[in-house]
């Protein structure tokens, strides 16, 4: 993206102060964004708040195009990845994947729209559970439903459960401190998509699947986690992980959202709201994401 990045906010243990990153040279496929918003979410704080940045899901306006560049004009509207890099040569880049690629520096949406397309968990004849009702697992209940899947909500807040039936139109909840509804929900789901960060145990969910079921893992809990290997040979189910998409499947996921009207759910806060912004996410205060206004907000 060249000279796009000329200043940024670091959050230095919770004190903001100004960052001059590295540019990188531009190029004729290049193209130049003034970044409008971004977003904040609890990503943000893993694994540490030190040298930390908020900056990805960045929405800004094209205000300059290299001349090789044929799919943006100036004026245009446009989202910038999560990740920059790539060798563009390994099988992974020639296949669309180039998150995955050893290159990439290493997001929200895409997140979860690709281990449902991936997994194959986007079937309408599925049953799909979701683990966690925040950023991720709010958007994941958004794509699954119109996907035409039923959607089973998992939580440890009961709280949490007029939301996900009456805000989002999930089909069932499901509280996993509730041995009882745990237990009446053995091998009922095709798949399970955990979205949470927390340490928690894996074998009350695998044992919600079916045989030939999936718990596919796209939070990042920072300590080991048991996994009883057992129950997995019996029926035959599959524990796997994701960590994000493509730019083909990224806009892919895009018009897919446009063309079933999903959107995220956010609170907009100005840039001297960061540090509150924080100490919020900490506390898993947010709903369901924090979107920071740059472009009115941020000092010159």
């Amino acid at each position: 993206m060249g000279s796009t990045w000329r200043k940024a906010k670091v959050v230095l243990g919770l004190n903001l102060c100004v960052y001059v990153p590295r540019t990188m040279d531009e190029k004729d496929d290049d193209e130049s964004p003034e970044v409008l918003r971004c977003g904040d979410g609890d990503d943000e704080t893993l694994p540490l708040l030190l040298y930390n940045f908020s900056r990805h899901e960045i929405v800004g306006i094209v205000t300059e195009v290299g001349s090789d560049v044929t799919k943006f004009r100036v004026g245009d509207k446009a989202a910038v990845r999560c990740m920059v890099g790539g060798c563009d040569g390994c099988d992974d880049c020639k296949n669309g994947l180039e998150s995955y690629c050893r290159d990439t520096i290493f997001t929200y949406g895409i997140t979860v729209y690709s281990p449902l397309k991936y997994y194959g968990l986007d079937r309408p004849s599925l049953s799909v559970g979701v683990v966690g009702l925040g950023g991720l697992g709010h958007l994941a209940v958004k794509f699954l439903k119109a996907f035409g899947v039923k959607v089973t909500v998992i939580s440890t807040s009961p709280r949490k459960e007029k939301e996900a039936r009456e805000g989002l139109g999930a089909d069932a909840f499901l509280v996993s401190r509730d041995s009882e509804q745990m237990k009446a929900a053995i091998g009922t789901m095709d798949g399970i998509i955990d979205t949470v960060s927390a340490v928690h145990p894996l074998q009350p969910l695998i044992d919600l699947l079916k045989n030939h079921g999936k718990l596919v893992m796209v939070g990042a809990p920072e300590k080991p986690l048991e996994l009883q290997v057992f129950p997995l040979l019996v029926g035959r189910k599959l524990v796997g992980g994701s960590a994000t998409g493509g730019m083909q499947e990224t806009q892919e996921m895009i018009d897919f959202a446009a063309e079933h009207s999903i959107t995220a759910d956010t609170e907009l806060i100005p840039m001297s709201y960061i540090n509150t912004a924080i100490e919020r996410l900490l506390k898993g205060d947010v709903k369901y994401r924090f979107v920071i206004d740059i472009a009115n907000t941020m000092e010159a």
